[in-house]
């Protein structure tokens, strides 16, 4: 690679090595007239132009420029002020994207997992706030069922025939609801429903095991639990709530060079879905 193909910045004392095509993505910009000599606030010194800007507002620049995303932090509130640096930099199509914060922000994602034990059987119904996080659940966890012989019961897969698997009940987008135990069937045939969660291998047939593996899913997949209580006394139903902060959705910048645009990059917005 040449010299000519690298450029160095120093924005506000961080510096920065990038190629001379990434700055030039947007060819208006204030960066790709830099490249070519054509803005002379930008101080050649050293080989390094120097920008007297902020230098970690321009990692996130930088980081659009290279992906053409805007992918912010879920902690960052600074939508105004990179803005405004969007906008020093002429990159307007940036700019226009952070203006709507809405877009942009995380959000508060709430999912409750409600327990009842009852004799040999553990129900279960999962509800969420985000329709994708339940459908994303729905294909880790598999309900087996098969119908096992009171005689020899007491070994983890009494019956030498097949599981079979068995769709959850799902009662709208937003839940599912699933069992797991035996219940008589006839004469001292008992059906039994194992329980399933990836990544975990294991055929869990205790309603205690299934709700520890469920919880300890859920965190390990970013939840916090907030709160437990008991719903119904009587039927001993107990409610946990998780709540995370789930990532908006990334914002593309398509940039297309069309005849005509005298160079001038054509850009339009385009949600691109991140990590469920």
């Amino acid at each position: 690679m040449s010299s000519r193909e690298v450029v160095v910045l120093s924005v506000g004392g961080v510096r920065f090595v990038t190629r001379a095509s990434t700055l030039q993505q947007f060819p208006e910009s204030r960066l790709a007239r830099m490249v070519s000599d054509d803005d002379r606030e930008f101080k050649l010194v050293n080989g390094e132009f120097f920008v007297d800007r902020d230098g970690a507002l321009f990692s996130y620049i930088m980081d659009f420029l290279r992906t053409l995303q805007v992918s912010l932090p879920t902690d960052f509130s600074d939508y105004q002020r990179l803005q405004r640096e969007a906008e020093f930099y002429g990159l307007y199509p940036l700019a226009d994207l952070l203006s709507q914060e809405h877009l942009l922000k995380p959000r508060l994602e709430i999912l409750e997992v409600r327990f009842s034990l009852q004799e040999m059987q553990a129900f279960f119904r999962i509800f969420g706030s985000c329709s994708t996080t339940i459908e994303a659940l729905a294909e880790q966890i598999t309900v087996f069922t098969g119908q096992q012989s009171g005689q020899g019961w007491n070994s983890p897969f009494p019956s030498q025939k097949p599981l079979i698997p068995l769709p959850l009940e799902r009662p709208s987008h937003h839940d599912m609801v699933f069992l797991c135990g035996t219940e008589y069937s006839a004469g001292d045939q008992f059906v039994a429903r194992y329980v399933s969660i990836k990544p975990d291998n294991r055929k869990l047939i205790n309603g205690t095991n299934v709700l520890g593996l469920l919880l300890d899913t859920l965190l390990k997949d970013g939840f916090r639990l907030i709160s437990t209580r008991t719903v119904a006394s009587e039927e001993k139903v107990e409610c946990y709530t998780f709540e995370r902060m789930k990532r908006a959705a990334g914002l593309a910048i398509m940039v297309n060079q069309t005849p005509g645009s005298s160079g001038v990059a054509q850009a339009r917005r385009s949600q691109v879905q991140k990590g469920k």
